[in-house]
């Protein structure tokens, strides 16, 4: 019979709050008297039974106790009381009217026309200036689909209406919501933060869920617009219903759950409300699947989700939260739950019907079908069946099991309307001396001007009507079996920065604090770009060619090089390109110039000691005056080599070229005279012939004459084609920029150059070739043929070199003068230095003459060229045997003429003795 009786209890008490009775006792279950009577809309239920099927104007039927928004509704009711307390208004009293909106926008309007019904009744007029309801201004609602409706139909009256959670962007629309007001931001700041917060962690590939309200689908147009801006790309968007019955909603929620797991976005974006998220989470928890949630304003500090059952289960959630703040007094008063004196409240009393009413039959398998709902029965409390009057009880549930801080914004929205109506009243210290009974829009007229002091902290509303504060980003830790908030940083709307203040949490999908990972492609790092596939977020990473580069992670274009700067393929940044010639600081160049001045000393040196030897026989023999004129030419050759080195200009670039060209020339001319000398002494010609060559023999004419045409080469060469420095840009690929000369557009003048120096080579070559059977004591031809083939393998093996490695060409080039150079000092002086230094001048012609018969056939008569330069001699042969030998031997007098002296020896079988004269 007690369970009978309680059971009866029970369901009288849900029938008189949402069954067919008074509407003040059903819906408008809260209220207490006062001069200025404020309005409350809050949905103490979550929902509405069966309203597709409503086919007449009754009652709107209730179910399912929101405990959350009961307790903000207190909070409001609390801070009345509080105000009254403490004399805020002198002389006036504050009361409420509180309704159940059951999270539906018609109970909502209906619930209004009740509030501004007067004498139970709604006139209507052309003009409401003076109309003059008992409820000056309604806090609430607490959904932006309801707010909305409200107060479309408020703004005709410009009654003001104040809410602490609808945050839909629209709503800050002053032509169409004059009278509305609220103490958060719009959510076109919560879609940046959110936006922004993708952002800050690398998530650019997410999926939405969000609910087919104005809440979800305004806050989802508005984050299609911050994904854009942030980068980030859908990789689907889901809509679940409000309107659908269990079954419906049960299968829609399967949908969306399968379309979540099968998707590669490992971030979900939920703009729900409370209620769908928990049923979205269940079959979550089900399936075991684990993604990274972020929580809309309207569930991010939801306590009964992060106190579901295997709620560790999902993943990862941040959200993002308004102000909040703990009250002590607030807190008390939620312990000791009491009706305000005068008033009645039901909704505390169905509150506690579910908290102290004994009701065992319905935990069981069949429960009867007025008991409460399963989440319902988890507000019963342990001992319910030892109480007898559950009115007369109370306890700490409601501080324990909700975030009562959740309340602050609730709590400012009181206080917000008692400073208006202090301005508006002219209250005093003592006494209000304005009407009290005022048309409601001159409240709407204070509320847009006022500015106060609340926890220390200032408000104020902006032309929007909103407040414009900062955003907490929360983050839901483990607390054990369950979820607890972790405020980890700000969101700044001025600024529209994320800051974190905590950085070392630990993140559900990696079990460390590496932040999870939820991208299309692998971000681009500098020095590449991205190359946009089929979604913007989708690429592929390519590289930035030369000449450009990407300083930032992600970026869709390479930025080209500033200020003559130069990049390689896949560079983060320009660098200034290094110069590259023959610097004086760096060591070859000072190889290369301590080898020509040594060369030049070495020549210097060489000159002393053909000098002072110079009437020495193997000096008379090597013509000393042609020696001196080589070494000069030498000496100018090595001299070039410096012009090589330092920072080309046109003019070093032309000086260079042309000392060395005449210089060497000057040599090569000196070298083809010894050659043709040694020619013409000893090979044997014809008589005509003979002659005819001698008179050729002109050694200044010679050395003249190939000098000067090397010089007409040089001029042609400066006039048509000049040599300048190498204006051509550097490779793509490289970072030096080799500043050296161009030996003209063409290179034809340096070709024809250095084969005219080359054909001098050669020719001397060929004559000193002829005479390589000459005693190396009457002639040079040895020490000719090495040099002039040195020089000519050095600079073959110079051209292909030269042409193939441009960027050392100089170095090149200077080697093969100094090589070829120092050739010809070797081949040329020392071995006339070492005889004259070291080796004895005594030799005798009969002993040069015995090698020569060596040489010579003795079976034959034999006609000999030879180079003969060596002082005045007298020489005696014998023979015993009778032979013939014509010689004619053209010589070169000290004078510088050549002379002929003929010699022929008649030897008989018997001793004849003659002998012959030369004089030199």
């Amino acid at each position: 019979m007690y369970r009978l009786l309680s059971a009866l209890i029970a369901l009288s008490s849900l029938q008189a709050c949402g069954g067919e009775c008074d509407f003040a006792h059903s819906m408008c279950g809260a209220q207490a008297s006062g001069d200025v009577v404020i309005g409350i809309l809050m949905p103490c239920h979550h929902k509405v039974k069966a309203p597709d099927k409503r086919i007449r104007p009754e009652s709107y039927h209730c179910s399912d106790f929101d405990l959350r928004s009961f307790m903000r509704s207190l909070a409001m009711i609390h801070e009345i009381e509080e105000i009254n307390a403490a004399g805020f208004l002198p002389g006036v009293r504050l009361g409420y009217m509180m309704c159940d909106t059951c999270s539906f926008a018609s109970t909502a309007l209906q619930n209004v026309e009740y509030m501004l019904a007067v004498n139970s009744s709604l006139n209507v007029n052309c003009d409401y200036s003076d109309f003059r309801p008992r409820v000056k201004i309604i806090l609430g609602a607490q959904y932006s689909e309801v707010s909305i409706a409200v107060a479309r139909l408020l703004s005709v009256y410009m009654i003001p209406l104040m809410s602490s959670t609808s945050s839909a962007q629209d709503l800050s629309d002053k032509r169409r919501y004059p009278g509305f007001l609220r103490t958060i931001p719009s959510d076109k700041h919560q879609t940046k933060a959110i936006g922004q917060v993708m952002h800050y962690f690398g998530w650019n590939w997410v999926g939405v869920v969000y609910g087919d309200d104005e809440y979800g689908s305004a806050a989802f147009q508005s984050f299609l617009k911050d994904a854009e801006e942030n980068s980030v790309c859908l990789n689907y968007n889901e809509v679940l219903p409000d309107s659908l019955d269990n079954s419906q909603r049960f299968q829609r929620i399967k949908q969306v759950a399968e379309r979540i797991r099968s998707s590669t976005a490992r971030v979900v974006l939920l703009i729900l409300k409370p209620v769908l998220v928990e049923a979205l989470f269940k079959e979550m928890i089900r399936t075991n699947t684990s993604r990274t949630w972020i929580a809309s304003d309207a569930w991010s500090r939801s306590r009964s989700i992060a106190q579901m059952e295997g709620i560790n289960k999902v993943g990862d959630i941040l959200g993002f939260t308004f102000v909040t703040g703990k009250n002590e007094s607030f807190d008390k008063y939620l312990k000791n739950l009491t009706v305000t004196p005068g008033g009645y409240n039901h909704f505390i009393e169905e509150y506690k019907n579910l908290r102290f009413n004994c009701t065992p039959e319905c935990f069981s398998d069949k429960a009867p079908s007025y008991c409460p709902s399963p989440d319902e029965l988890k507000m019963k409390a342990d001992n319910a069946c030892n109480v007898k009057d559950p009115q007369e009880q109370n306890d700490d549930h409601l501080v324990t099991a909700l975030d009562t801080s959740d309340a602050f914004l609730h709590r400012l929205s009181v206080w917000a309307t008692a400073n208006a109506l202090k301005k508006l009243l002219k209250c005093n210290g003592s006494s209000c001396l304005g009407e009290i009974n005022f048309p409601p829009w001159k409240l709407l007229e204070e509320l847009k001007k006022v500015q106060f002091e609340f926890e220390n902290s200032s408000f104020i509303f902006d032309k929007n009507g909103d407040f414009e504060d900062s955003y907490n980003l929360i983050i839901w830790e483990k607390d054990g079996d369950h979820r607890r908030f972790l405020k980890i940083g700000n969101y700044h709307l001025i600024n529209k920065q994320i800051e974190l203040e905590k950085k070392d949490f630990i993140w559900f999908s990696t079990a460390n604090t590496t932040i999870p990972l939820s991208r299309c492609s692998e971000r681009c790092a500098p020095g590449s770009f991205k190359k946009i596939l089929n979604a913007s977020c989708c690429h592929n990473c390519t590289l930035c060619v030369a000449g450009t580069f990407s300083a930032e992670w992600d970026l869709r274009t390479c930025q080209r090089c500033p200020n003559g700067t130069w990049s390689l393929t896949g560079w983060s940044q320009c660098k200034q390109r290094q110069e590259s010639f023959l610097r004086w600081s760096d060591p070859l160049p000072i190889i290369l110039a301590a080898a020509a001045v040594f060369g030049i000393l070495l020549l210097f040196v060489t000159f002393i000691i053909f000098l002072v030897n110079r009437n020495s026989p193997p000096m008379k023999r090597a013509e000393v005056r042609l020696s001196c004129v080589m070494m000069a030419g030498l000496s100018v050759s090595f001299a070039s080599v410096i012009w090589f080195i330092g920072r080309p200009n046109v003019h070093l670039c032309r000086a260079r070229q042309m000392m060395y060209a005449l210089g060497f020339t000057l040599c090569m001319s000196c070298v083809l005279v010894k050659a043709f000398r040694t020619f013409l002494a000893f090979l044997p010609f014809g008589q005509l012939t003979s002659r005819r060559l001698h008179k050729l023999y002109k050694p200044l004419v010679i050395v003249i004459v190939i000098t000067s045409l090397q010089g007409v080469i040089c001029l042609l060469w400066l006039i048509f084609d000049s040599p300048d420095v190498d204006d051509t840009p550097p490779q793509p690929q490289s970072m030096t920029h080799l500043i050296h000369c161009r030996e003209g557009h063409t290179y034809i003048g340096f070709g024809v150059m250095l084969s005219y120096i080359a054909l001098l080579a050669l020719i001397g070559f060929l004559l000193a070739f002829k005479g390589r059977k000459v005693p190396q004591e009457f002639s040079e031809t040895g020490n000719i043929i090495f040099s002039m083939l040195m020089y000519l393998f050095i600079w073959v093996c110079f051209i292909p070199v030269y042409i193939i490695n441009n960027e050392s060409s100089t170095t090149v080039q200077t080697s093969a003068i100094l090589v070829s150079s120092y050739g010809i000092i070797f081949c040329h002086f020392s071995p006339k230095c070492y005889q004259v230094l070291l080796k004895s001048n005594t030799e005798t012609l009969e002993r040069i003459l015995n090698k020569w018969r060596a040489i010579s056939s003795p079976k034959h008569d034999v006609v000999t060229e030879m180079n003969i330069d060596f002082p005045r001699v007298t020489v005696s042969a014998e023979k015993s045997d009778s032979f013939i030998i014509s010689s004619t031997s053209p010589t070169v007098c000290s004078s510088g003429t050549l002379c002929i002296s003929a010699y022929t020896t008649l030897v008989k079988k018997r001793k004849i003795t003659r002998r012959r004269s030369i004089s030199c």
